[in-house]
């Protein structure tokens, strides 16, 4: 009897786990609904549009037709100086910016973890302030501060002899950088640190034990623990840095001679697009970006995310 009764309950339990997991799974219906509705539709939208042109028949003069032209489209962006000079710019720009906000956000979480639990939750949410301001209200905050005629920067700087201007092509990549970093270092530090305080306390014990100082510990021990969290951060950090667009855009409202229209490659895009009206020519640039990248965040993927070898 006992043993015709175990496959009853070995049933139940099983199906109630397996209803545990759907409704975990079913948490993630509004993601996914998201990002098919706001990601993948306007990708193949894209694709669609990117293998037609508007064409103008006679001299120019007649009426305009949509006309599939193939693979055209793409040709021409292969070849467009404007739009790989942006991507060149931005690319430099994230090879430089990208692994200072990563060191100063370890920087930060490893100091918070050292620190007791009261003093950590007093500085964390002051850290996260930054990334919780809307984009747009920081860069029109940090325009403010760099104008040299109403901000507080560039006198400030001047009473000790300094002449800078924020504006200027010299400095303009700095002032994006500094806002770039001031928005992303708290996202960063809080990953991180997340990923810090889920580590088991017995491995720095044991560390301590074998008489590792606290630097050892921080690099040696703390930091390998974290790395997927760090590959995560890094892989959005690329993301959004090589389709950066409302920073230089609104500091292009202050600088147009510095801050291009192409000044990066989605400003390009959006120029193209909105600015001369070529939209198929858009859609093909758009679809060049997304495969830069898609592989650029793939290949760093693949050469970080890597088991380490014993």
């Amino acid at each position: 009897m006992a043993v015709g009764t175990a496959h009853p309950r070995r049933a139940a339990r099983l199906g109630w786990k397996r209803l545990q997991a759907l409704k975990g799974a079913s948490l993630t219906i509004p993601f996914f609904l998201g990002f098919a509705l706001f990601t993948v539709v306007p990708l193949f939208m894209a694709l669609r549009e990117s293998l037609y042109r508007e064409q103008s028949s006679g001299l120019g003069f007649g009426a305009k037709t949509v006309e599939f032209v193939g693979l055209d489209n793409f040709t021409e962006g292969f070849s467009d100086g404007r739009f790989w000079g942006a991507m060149g710019r931005v690319a430099l720009f994230a090879a430089i910016a990208i692994p200072l906000i990563q060191l100063a956000g370890v920087g930060l979480a490893l100091l918070l973890d050292a620190a007791s639990q009261r003093t950590a939750n007093r500085f964390r949410i002051p850290l996260l302030v930054p990334y919780m301001i809307p984009g747009i209200v920081a860069v029109l905050v940090w325009i403010y501060i760099y104008s040299p005629a109403v901000g507080p920067l560039t006198p400030f700087l001047a009473a000790f002899g300094i002449d800078a201007d924020f504006y200027s092509g010299e400095l303009i990549w700095v002032s994006i950088g500094n806002l770039v970093a001031w928005s992303s270092i708290g996202f960063n530090m809080l990953i991180v640190y997340s990923a810090l305080r889920a580590v088991p306390t017995e491995i720095y014990d044991a560390a301590r034990i074998d008489g590792a100082s606290e630097w050892r510990i921080a690099w040696s021990v703390k930091v390998p623990m974290v790395r997927r969290s760090l590959v995560l951060t890094t892989v959005l950090s690329i993301i959004g840095t090589l389709q950066i667009f409302s920073d230089p855009m609104l500091f292009r409202s202050m600088t147009p001679e510095t801050v291009t229209r192409d000044f990066t490659p989605i400003m390009a895009i959006y120029d193209w697009a909105f600015a001369q009206g070529e939209f198929n020519y858009a859609a093909a640039l758009s679809v060049i970006l997304a495969v830069v990248v898609g592989t650029a965040s793939a290949l760093f993927y693949r050469l970080t995310n890597k088991a380490p070898t014993s």
